[in-house]
């Protein structure tokens, strides 16, 4: 019997909001859940037999986050990849993701990440001035050296990776000088995450990345990475921004037109509907008491990803861009539009600045991309 399809990416916090930094503008270290901070090898094994159960791909996919998943230890990532090989199907594939700030992945870690053929996601913000901006230790100290030393050691093993840049106010006017520095790295793929961090009143944190500044960022990254770069590395946006005009659906979750594919789970067990959004009402249950498979599909869970296309204001309806952004995250809607109207993305302008931007761009690579495959 086939199952319904179901697309998916779980973030797994093994270690919950545990983490060996202290990064000044992390939102996840105010956590706190119930229980131990680690997960348990019996709440494991039973979350990754559920996960694929729950899978109607033959490429399984798992994605490892925190806090800092490495605090769970070489051994226990042994142990994960061990109880995947033992509940895998005859046909299935099992691939890897870990997102890391690099500071404990010595020479065992490359070489297991490497062997298991992990993807290898590394927090690096830019230049060292840049990075050890926010991205400091408990005690103030900066990280950008150790975290360099870590690219240095995935690159000699080989290991897949690719770079999460946080921008932010501090780098956001910088855009090709955080652009080369990547680039001098030969990084072959690269995300750009924007910081927003409100307060009160649809009021921003200093630290947030003003929404024009970002679309100029974008821009100008555009325009250097289409001139030399094209084909050699990937920009996460950027190809994101071409998938419409070739008929695709999103890959990355706060572009799609509905929401609840990437929820959370905690070391608790406990299921959340959005890495940013860990309250009570975001809550589907825990893989203790229900499957994953039946979490996924829950009314909870399906109403929480219809809101987001259900709760568009009329100005984003009327975007000529709407196809490439589709609202962006929920979790940053919380201005008006010109009209009044609730439920504006904040990063509004600075989407629609880069999306115009480079639209033309995209609608030309897919006109030669159709009179190609039409046999012209």
């Amino acid at each position: 019997m086939n199952k319904t399809h179901r697309e998916f990416q779980v973030f797994v916090k093994p270690v919950g909001p545990r983490c060996n930094l202290h990064c000044r503008y992390c939102y996840y270290l105010s956590h706190s859940f119930p229980g131990s901070q680690s997960m348990s090898g019996e709440l494991l094994e039973a979350y990754i037999l559920q996960h694929i159960e729950a899978c109607t791909e033959p490429v399984i996919q798992f994605s490892w986050h925190g806090g800092e998943p490495t605090l769970y230890g070489l051994d226990g990532f042994r142990r994960i990849v061990g109880l995947q090989k033992k509940h895998c199907p005859p046909d299935g594939v099992i691939v890897n993701g870990i997102q890391t700030n690099g500071i404990l992945l010595d020479e065992a870690w490359c070489r297991f990440l490497a062997e298991e053929k992990f993807v290898v996601g590394l927090s690096l913000d830019g230049p060292e001035r840049i990075h050890d901006l926010y991205r400091v230790t408990a005690k103030g100290s900066p990280t950008h050296k150790q975290v360099m030393r870590a690219y240095g050691r995935l690159r000699k093993h080989g290991v897949q990776t690719e770079c999460l840049c946080v921008v932010h106010s501090g780098n956001v006017g910088l855009p090709l000088e955080v652009y080369e520095f990547f680039r001098s790295l030969e990084v072959p793929y690269l995300t750009f995450l924007p910081m927003v961090e409100p307060v009160e009143n649809g009021r921003v944190s200093e630290r947030t990345v003003p929404a024009g500044a970002w679309g100029e960022f974008l821009c100008s990254i555009f325009d250097v990475w289409l001139d030399r770069d094209i084909g050699r590395i990937k920009v996460q946006i950027f190809e994101e921004a071409a998938r419409p005009a070739f008929g695709l659906e999103h890959t990355l979750c706060i572009f799609r037109k509905v929401c609840g594919g990437v929820p959370v789970l905690e070391c608790n067990g406990d299921l959340y509907s959005c890495d940013h959004l860990m309250t009570g009402e975001h809550r589907p249950g825990n893989i203790g008491r229900a499957t994953l498979e039946n979490l996924l599909d829950s009314p909870q869970q399906q109403a929480f990803g219809r809101a987001k296309r259900n709760t568009l204001p009329r100005q984003c309806l009327d975007c000529a861009v709407l196809d490439m952004c589709n609202g962006g995250c929920p979790k940053n809607r919380f201005i008006q539009t010109a009209d009044g109207e609730p439920g504006l993305n904040y990063l509004c302008s600075g989407y629609k600045l880069f999306f115009t931007h480079c639209r033309p761009f995209v609608a030309a690579l897919a006109e030669v991309w159709c009179k190609r495959n039409a046999g012209y």
